[in-house]
């Protein structure tokens, strides 16, 4: 397959990306204003919560949010840059000079590889250490609020020499053992109710928890309270680190390091090596979203029926990010292994998408 001219290239890979990014950006200030309205709502029952940290804080979190419709902005963008070219009829005019649908799909594929490389080492790592920040923010702002705010309320069980002990806590910092608004209730070993300890937050040290800002309520003495409080624990570090951190708020230069670490410990490491192989599968997936675009977006003008096109454009990409997430539910129960959730709905997208286009084009 011959390439095109240079002119040509720049021109339609320009008309791809601006409206890929103009898709991209208005989903990204739709979810920002979204997420700083609800931000501000919760912000009534936390103090020293200001408009300004607010607005910091949903951008913080906008980015990891924002990272899930990027196949959608693909598919759209993509859609609307192949129908502007077919309205204006530059389509028609490069038909018309001999360029055939694989010759002008070239740079759309080409920038849908690139914004698929660059998501996934610049975008990623970036989100990811973003949404961190965000976590340990949120859990330091709203760690005094009157109810809870963070609305991912966490709860453990252990045994210790102190007896056993229920822990709950309003906010997991993610990619480290930090609670915030922490409630405990201690049992003696006979099952008997003894204490609850209130604290601000609690980190997991080795051997025990460090509470800050404790309030110890017993059932036969005073309540008393201490700057600085220990509970001892058998929990690993390791293990509550990793029940703390989703994989996607991992970075994808360090999810290597998170397997083998996680794997070394002892434990199942199959939800990082789904995320690093859907991660590494993002750029087919891209390519395969420009191609489910083009095999419902090249009809002319004239001939009507755009709108039914269209339509069916977006519930063939909708269907394909639903097998993407189908796929990936079942490698993280692993009843797939991950590299084939991760990669078959990239894979199959693509094949079906050069199927479609061979069957209107060359059939």
């Amino acid at each position: 397959m011959q390439l095109i001219g240079p002119t040509l290239t720049r021109y339609f890979s320009a008309r791809f990306l601006v409206m890929i990014a103009g898709v991209f950006g208005t989903v990204f200030a739709l979810i920002y204003t979204l997420d700083f309205v609800e931000l501000m709502r919760r912000a009534g029952d936390a103090q020293g919560a200001s408009s300004g940290l607010m607005a910091t804080l949903s951008l913080l979190r906008t980015p990891a949010v924002a990272e899930q419709v990027l196949p959608f902005a693909m598919l759209f963008g993509a859609m609307a840059a192949l129908l502007n070219l077919s309205r204006r009829l530059e389509l028609v005019v490069a038909r018309a000079a001999g360029i055939s649908v694989w010759q002008f799909l070239q740079p759309g594929l080409l920038v849908a590889l690139g914004i698929g490389l660059a998501s996934v080492m610049l975008y990623n790592p970036l989100s990811a250490l973003m949404k961190q920040q965000a976590s340990a923010i949120e859990g330091r702002i709203f760690a005094s609020a009157t109810r809870s705010s963070a609305g991912q309320e966490l709860w453990l069980r252990q045994s210790s020499v102190d007896g056993q002990a229920i822990i709950r806590a309003d906010v997991a910092v993610e990619n480290s053992t930090t609670l915030a608004r922490v409630t405990v209730f201690l049992f003696a070993p006979d099952g008997a109710f003894r204490e609850r300890i209130e604290a601000s937050q609690a980190e997991l040290k080795e051997g025990y928890w460090d509470l800050k800002d404790a309030r110890i309520l017993s059932v036969d003495a005073e309540p008393r309270s201490h700057d600085s409080y220990h509970l001892a624990t058998t929990l690993d570090p390791a293990q509550v680190r990793q029940s703390f951190t989703s994989p996607d708020a991992v970075p994808f230069w360090s999810l290597s390091g998170v397997i083998e670490r996680t794997e070394r410990a002892g434990l199942d490491a199959t939800r990082y090596r789904l995320q690093r192989d859907m991660l590494l599968a993002r750029p087919l997936l891209f390519v395969a979203m420009v191609l489910v675009a083009a095999s419902f977006s090249l009809r002319f003008f004239r001939f009507g029926g755009v709108a039914r096109m269209v339509l069916g454009g977006v519930v063939a990409g909708f269907v394909l990010y639903v097998a993407t997430e189908v796929m990936k539910d079942l490698g993280a129960s692993g009843l797939v292994s991950p590299p084939v959730a991760a990669w078959f709905p990239a894979v199959v997208g693509s094949l079906l998408g050069v199927l479609a286009l061979l069957y209107q084009e060359d059939g």
